[in-house]
């Protein structure tokens, strides 16, 4: 069970990397950090965690944020990115899915380098230019702000719906259990 849900988090987050390539992994590190509970980080994956690597990561956001609001800049943005979005989602299928120890590297590392690529791929040669004809380039940025949102809700929900889903099945195996047991307990007529 552990590992099929961490296989959907990794896809969750690989595909979120397609759209920004540090907001999956500043996720993953930071809840590797500060919820080690809820994420543990295999090596040398566990090196997101380091505090350092959080400030830098945050720092690429903020860089990435501003460059894709500018116009012009937006497009050389985009064209760096094709390289950097689907290295971190190799990173971050590997990394955050656990699935490093149980399923090939190799298998891990292509799974999300195909995943965050064909995002990216489809942003960068079908809804940019789209968005930037219909709308005459004013419709950028609110797409690009769109797009981060959409990155950021998708990794914590990639992160937090393995370990509600994870929650609710020992919960309800818990109350399954208390039912059984006080219906053992009750008299028999």
């Amino acid at each position: 069970m552990e590992l099929l849900l961490g296989i959907f988090s990794a896809f969750g987050l690989s595909a979120s990397a397609g759209l920004n390539a540090y907001i999956p992994l500043f996720i993953i590190g930071a809840t590797a950090h500060f919820a080690p509970q809820a994420l543990k980080l295999n090596a040398p994956f566990d090196t997101l965690a380091n505090p350092w690597i959080l400030i830098l990561l945050g720092v690429l956001i903020l860089i990435e944020f501003l460059a894709d609001k500018v116009p012009a800049v937006n497009h050389i943005n985009d064209a760096i990115q094709t390289f950097v979005r689907p290295a971190a989602g190799a990173v971050a299928f590997a990394a955050a899915a656990k699935v490093i120890t149980d399923v090939s590297p190799v298998i891990a590392l292509a799974s999300g380098l195909f995943v965050a690529g064909g995002v990216h791929t489809a942003k960068a040669v079908f809804v940019r230019p789209a968005v930037t004809a219909t709308t005459g380039g004013a419709g950028n940025v609110p797409v690009s702000i769109a797009e981060d949102v959409f990155s950021t809700i998708t990794s914590l929900l990639a992160i937090l719906v393995p370990v509600i889903v994870a929650t609710l099945l020992v919960l309800t195996a818990a109350l399954f259990i208390w039912w059984l047991w006080g219906r053992a307990a009750q008299p028999k007529t």
